[in-house]
């Protein structure tokens, strides 16, 4: 089966990685990589949008920019030898915000996954791409995405470490991805349970059971933390482990949200080196 991944890009160190990341992840399926470059003629993306347009000196300039930086990628690709004969790229340049072009793609082009970096140049005029890391795992509700560190681990995840509370019941087809993942790179699922309770209620004793079900098939194991708050105790679990990957599941506006806010959740995804991959429930 074909898979589609879309890898935005601004030229940065990051996303260079990230691409690479997504290349290593991908190296023995069919891939069509959808490489995206979003333009706006000045560092006021807002600005761009209402006042510039196709024909100003401004649009065209930052086109010409964007192409010649996306065949310049290509280049980079090529010399890197990624000649992975399953593996196809194509380069998309568009004038837009950068979330709602990501959407576009994600629709248009039946995205499977969006693999992107942290942040991106620390320049003023491409700063916006930093905070869009957070808005795509927060807004882009219809496909998963794996955020890349600066500093990410280039190898396969053998470790993937998935916080839960065991409190919402999660339907199989939502763990798919993270199952998947799993499978490809022969990963173990550390089940992380972080609690404030001495012992599990009825219904996430439930919750656990239908998890086991669904782990079936790959190799998981259960761990619990208590008294510690969920951020500082996914980072220490994390940290004291070197597991390769955090897993969530991002329950509109309740767990993941939530969380994502917290500096220190900011710090496990901006300054260390394991990737985060968010999913969505089916909900929202």
């Amino acid at each position: 089966m074909k898979r589609k991944i879309l890898l935005p890009t601004d030229f940065s160190k990051n996303a260079w990685h990230a691409i690479g990341y997504a290349l290593e992840l991908y190296k023995k399926d069919v891939c069509d990589f959808h490489i995206l470059n979003v333009f706006s003629g000045t560092g006021n993306v807002i600005d761009s949008l209402i006042n510039i347009g196709p024909g100003s000196e401004l649009y065209e300039t930052a086109k010409l920019d964007s192409e010649n930086g996306l065949a310049k990628l290509l280049d980079m690709i090529a010399f890197k030898h990624y000649d992975n004969p399953k593996h196809h790229f194509k380069t998309i340049s568009t004038f837009n915000n950068v979330v709602e072009a990501i959407k576009n793609i994600v629709e248009e082009k039946d995205i499977d996954m969006i693999i992107m970096g942290t942040k991106g140049k620390t320049a003023s005029r491409t700063k916006l791409f930093g905070s869009v890391a957070i808005d795509v795992m927060e807004k882009v509700r219809n496909c998963p995405v794996i955020v890349v560190p600066e500093k990410g681990k280039h190898n396969l995840p053998k470790e993937i470490v998935f916080p839960t509370s065991y409190k919402t019941h999660l339907k199989r087809r939502e763990l798919n991805y993270l199952i998947d993942l799993a499978k490809k790179c022969e990963a173990v699922i550390r089940v992380l349970h972080i609690s404030s309770e001495d012992k599990l209620s009825d219904k996430q004793l439930n919750n656990k059971k239908l998890i086991e079900e669904y782990f079936e098939d790959v190799e998981y194991m259960f761990h619990s933390l208590s008294h510690m708050d969920i951020p500082t105790a996914i980072g220490c679990f994390v940290q004291s482990r070197d597991s390769d990957m955090v897993a969530f599941i991002n329950k509109k506006h309740v767990f993941f949200g939530s969380i994502l806010t917290h500096p220190l959740v900011k710090e496990i995804g901006y300054n260390s080196k394991v990737p985060l991959l968010v999913m969505h429930d089916l909900r929202s």
